[in-house]
C-alpha cells in the first residue's frame, strides 16, 4: 500500500533530519583534525628552529629524532583531515542529487496543479455558458438538469439535488445580468468538483460612457481679471471651468484603490501595513493628472452615497456640512475591516498664472483587527497655465502618515515639478520608520503610475546633499511593486478624462437621498451637454441657497435675542455627521452618527432639505 502525503511528507522529513546530523558530525571531524593541525604543525615549527640553533653535538641525534616524530605525526593528521574532506564531500554529492530530483518532483507536482487549475477554469466557462441559457424552471422542481458541456469536460464533475442542501443550491432565474459564483470543493475521494451557485441579487452593470464634452469657446481672461487673489469659492464660475461631478463625488473617488486598505487589513505586521496605507495615500492622486476641470462646489446639506458593498465589499457617504467655509465630510466602512473619514476644507487663490488648491483637515483609517488609527493630511494642488497655455496640473508637499497606536510613522515627499530637475516627474519617496526612528520599508515611484517598496536591511549616512544636509544610504532588499494606476477607459479624453469610477458617479440610481448629488440639476444638464441651461439652473440654485442661508441667519438672531440659554448664532447642524473631538489623534472633525442607511432601506427621506 502506497504511503500517504502525510506519512510521506514525514519520511522526507526524518531523512533530511538525519542527514542533517550526519553532516553536523563530518564538520566537526573536520574541526578536530583542523585543531590537531595546527598544533602538531606549531611544535614541529618549533622543533625545526631548535634544530637550526643546535651546535654539532651528542644531542643532535635526538633533536633529529624528535623532528621526525613531530613530522610524522603533522602527515598523519593531514591525511585524516584530507580523508575526512573526502567522506564529507562524497556525502554532500550523494545527498545532492537527491535532493535535486526531490526539488525537481516538487516542481513537477506544481506543473501538475497548475494545469488542474486551468481546466478548472475551462469548466467554469463551460458551466456558465451552459447555465447562461437555462430556463426558468418551476418550483415544484426538485432537481438540476441539464449538465450542459462540462458533463463532457469530466465526468468526475458532480451535481447533487437542489433540495439536498437549499443554501447552497438554489434554481433562479438565469439571465446574464445575474451575478454567478463558482465554487472549489473536495470530494470524498479527493478530487475537485464544481458546485455552481447563483446568486439571488443581481449585480447592476454601470456604464462605462458619458457623453463628449462638448467644445465651447469662452473668453477666459474677461472672467478671471478681476477674480486676482479672491477665495475661489466666492467666484461666480460658469460651467465652462467644471467637469460634471461635484466635490463630494471627487472626495469619493479615493476609494477606487480600495483593494490596498483589503490587503492592509490583512497585514500582521504594523510597518508592512503603513506601507499600503501610505499607497492609498499616493493612489487617491492618481486621477488628476489629467483632470483640469473644477468640480461642483456641492450646496450645504448636498450629499453623496457610494455603495459598493455587493461588488466590493465597501459603502461612503458624504455630506456638505458647511458652506463658508466649504467643508465636506466623508465616512467609508468595509466588510474587510476597515473604516476611513475626513473632513476636508479646500482653501485656494487664483495668483494669476495659476491657481493653488490647499486642503485643510485631516483623513483617518482604522482597521477593526489591530485597532491601529492612522492619519495624514492632503498636500498642495498647483493648476498651471491658467491664463495662457495649456492647462497642466502639479502635486507638491509632505505627508506624514502616523499610525497613532504604535508610533510608526511614514514621511512621504511630493517632488514640486521643476523644468530644470533631471529627477523622475511628478516623484514621490517615503520612508516608514517605528517609534524609534528606525527605517524598515522605502517607498518610491510616482503620484500619477505606481509605487514600489522594498525592506531595509542597514542604513548608514552619507554625504551631503545639495542643501547641506547629510544624506542616509538605505541598503535594502529587491523593490515590489504595492501599487500600479488602472488604464483609463477608451476615449477618456472626450470624457473630461474620468477613470472608470468617475464614469459611474453620476449615474442615475433608485432609492438614493433627495440630496444627493446625482439629483443635482445644474450638473446632470452639463453632462448632457446642455451648458447654457446648466448656467441657468446653476445661478437659480446658488441663489436659493443664498436665501435660505438669509433666513437661518434671521432664525439665529432671534434665538440670540430669546432669553434660552444655550442659543448659538450658527444653527445649522448637519444631518448625518456629528462634529467630535477625537481622542486618540487630538483633531476635531465630522463622524458619521449613522442612520443613513437604515433611512433608505426604509425608503424615509423625509428629514432631508429641499435644496435642488
Amino acid at each position: 500500500m502506497p504511503p500517504t502525503s502525510g506519512q510521506g511528507g514525514g519520511g522526507r522529513n526524518s531523512e533530511v533530519q538525519s542527514t542533517l546530523r550526519t553532516l553536523g558530525s563530518k564538520v566537526e571531524d573536520l574541526t578536530t583534525c583542523n585543531d590537531l593541525i595546527v598544533k602538531h604543525g606549531s611544535a614541529l615549527q618549533r622543533s625545526l628552529s631548535e634544530l637550526e640553533g643546535l651546535r654539532v653535538g651528542g644531542d643532535m641525534g635526538e633533536k633529529i629524532r624528535q623532528v621526525t616524530e613531530r613530522a610524522t605525526l603533522f602527515r598523519i593528521t593531514s591525511n585524516a583531515m584530507i580523508n575526512a574532506c573526502r567522506d564529507f564531500l562524497s556525502l554532500a554529492q550523494n545527498h545532492s542529487k537527491r535532493w535535486q530530483k526531490a526539488l525537481q518532483a516538487e516542481r513537477d507536482q506544481r506543473i501538475r496543479l497548475e494545469e488542474t487549475l486551468e481546466q478548472l477554469a475551462k469548466q467554469h466557462n463551460h458551466l456558465e455558458r451552459a447555465f447562461r441559457g437555462a430556463t426558468v424552471l418551476p418550483s415544484s422542481f426538485s432537481g438540476v438538469s441539464g449538465k450542459g458541456d462540462a458533463s463532457d469536460e469530466d465526468d468526475d464533475n458532480e451535481f447533487f439535488d437542489a433540495m439536498e442542501d437549499p443554501a447552497e443550491f438554489i434554481t433562479v432565474p438565469a439571465d446574464p445580468k445575474y451575478h454567478r459564483l463558482v465554487r472549489l470543493s473536495c470530494s470524498s475521494h479527493n478530487s475537485l468538483s464544481v458546485c455552481v451557485v447563483l446568486s439571488l441579487n443581481p449585480v447592476r452593470q454601470r456604464r462605462t460612457r458619458i457623453p463628449d464634452k462638448p467644445n465651447y469657446y469662452l473668453n477666459l481672461w474677461s472672467i478671471m481679471k478681476n477674480c486676482i487673489g479672491k477665495e475661489l469659492s466666492k467666484i461666480p464660475m460658469p460651467v465652462n471651468f467644471n467637469e460634471p461631478l461635484s466635490m463630494l463625488q471627487r472626495l469619493s473617488e479615493d476609494l477606487e484603490y480600495y483593494e490596498l486598505l483589503d490587503k492592509a487589513a490583512k497585514c500582521q505586521s504594523s510597518l508592512e501595513q503603513m506601507c499600503y496605507v501610505a499607497a492609498f495615500t499616493v493612489s487617491s492622486y492618481s486621477t488628476t493628472v489629467h483632470r483640469t476641470g473644477k468640480p461642483f462646489n456641492p450646496l450645504l446639506g448636498e450629499t453623496f452615497e457610494l455603495d459598493r458593498l455587493r461588488e466590493c465589499g465597501y459603502r461612503s457617504l458624504c455630506e456638505q456640512v458647511s458652506h463658508h467655509p466649504p467643508a465636506a465630510a466623508h465616512h467609508a466602512a468595509s466588510e474587510k475591516g476597515w473604516s476611513l473619514r475626513q473632513e476636508i476644507t479646500l482653501a485656494s487663490k487664483f495668483r494669476g498664472k495659476y491657481l493653488s488648491i490647499m486642503p485643510l483637515g485631516s483623513i483617518q483609517c482604522l482597521f477593526e483587527k489591530s485597532n491601529n488609527h492612522y492619519s495624514w493630511k492632503k498636500v498642495t494642488t498647483t493648476v498651471h497655465n491658467i491664463i495662457v497655455g495649456k492647462l497642466w496640473i502639479d502635486q507638491s508637499g509632505e505627508i506624514d502618515v502616523v499610525n497613532h497606536r504604535t508610533g510608526d510613522r511614514c514621511h512621504l515627499k511630493f517632488a514640486p515639478y521643476s523644468y530644470f530637475s533631471r529627477d523622475v516627474p511628478r516623484k514621490v519617496t517615503g520612508v516608514v520608520t517605528d517609534k524609534d526612528g528606525k527605517a524598515h520599508y522605502v517607498l518610491s515611484g510616482t503620484w500619477d503610475e505606481k509605487m514600489e517598496f522594498s525592506r531595509v536591511m542597514q542604513s548608514s549616512k552619507g554625504e551631503n546633499g545639495t542643501e547641506g544636509k547629510q544624506r542616509t544610504v538605505y541598503q535594502t532588499l529587491k523593490a515590489k511593486e504595492i501599487w500600479k494606476k488602472n488604464p483609463l477607459p477608451e476615449g477618456a479624453e472626450n470624457m473630461y478624462y474620468f477613470s472608470s469610477l468617475a464614469l459611474t458617479l453620476n449615474e442615475p440610481e433608485e432609492g438614493i437621498a433627495p440630496t444627493d448629488s446625482r439629483r443635482r440639476p445644474d450638473q446632470r444638464l452639463m453632462e448632457d451637454g446642455r451648458w447654457d441651461e446648466a448656467n441657468a439652473e446653476k445661478q437659480r440654485l446658488e441663489e436659493k441657497q443664498r436665501t435660505a442661508r438669509r433666513e437661518r441667519e434671521r432664525e439665529a438672531v432671534k434665538a440670540v435675542n430669546s432669553p434660552e440659554e444655550g442659543a448659538h448664532p450658527d444653527n445649522y447642524q448637519a444631518l448625518w455627521f456629528e462634529k467630535l473631538d477625537d481622542p486618540v489623534s487630538g483633531e476635531t472633525l465630522h463622524v458619521y452618527k449613522g442612520g443613513y442607511w437604515e433611512a433608505k432601506d426604509q425608503g424615509n427621506w423625509d428629514m432631508c432639505p429641499d435644496i435642488f
